[in-house]
């Protein structure tokens, strides 16, 4: 019997180029993990995804503010959410609502070149159907094409904090002067 006492190779006998073996195969698997590593974990740091709790949000290069369109008559309510970007750093978006439980989606705004922001206008009832809201950004047209955006803030649901507003021009008048505060206070390069 070998040195190592418990433990036998095929013919009873604990071969130290049989361990050598096994220890090199087990090192070389071990290099190839760690060589590997730096690949997965780029790709997994590729999409950075942020969840957008309040009706007022910024992000280096993205900045959202909220508001709801009040119904006139027998209308639904509206949600409005203006978007500004950094143009150059985010060209594209897309926006759609998900079913958490089913996981079935709904385009709210197809990919489209949004300049420096858009209004996206989507029914109140939408969100009893699809209750999370995902805003994706794309560093190119490419990226779109391909469903690789560079970031998503997702919400669950309208913010509770969201205003309503009974007309077109106060509603218009508050997230201008909204977003004009959120680029104020951003710090980074103002979308």
């Amino acid at each position: 019997m070998s040195g190592v006492s418990g433990v036998r190779g095929v013919s009873g006998v604990c071969s130290v180029r049989g361990v050598r073996g096994v220890r090199g195969v087990s090192a070389r698997l071990l290099l190839l993990c760690f060589a590997c590593a730096p690949a997965f974990c780029a790709a997994a740091e590729a999409v950075r995804e942020v969840h957008g709790m309040a009706d007022a949000f910024a992000v280096p290069g993205v900045v959202l503010a909220w508001a709801v369109a009040r119904a006139s008559g027998t209308g639904d309510a509206a949600v409005v959410i203006r978007i500004a970007v950094d143009a150059p750093r985010f060209p594209f978006a897309d926006a759609t609502g998900v079913d958490p439980f089913t996981r079935s989606r709904a385009t709210v705004l197809g990919g489209t070149r949004i300049g420096g922001g858009i209004d996206v206008k989507v029914p109140r009832a939408h969100f009893a159907d699809y209750p999370r809201t995902e805003l994706r950004f794309f560093a190119s047209e490419a990226a779109m094409q391909t469903d690789a955006p560079t970031l998503v803030v997702f919400y669950l649901g309208v913010p509770d904090t969201t205003p309503e507003f009974a007309t077109a021009a106060a509603l218009d008048a508050y997230l201008t002067d909204r977003i004009a505060r959120l680029r104020a206070g951003s710090g980074s390069k103002a979308p």
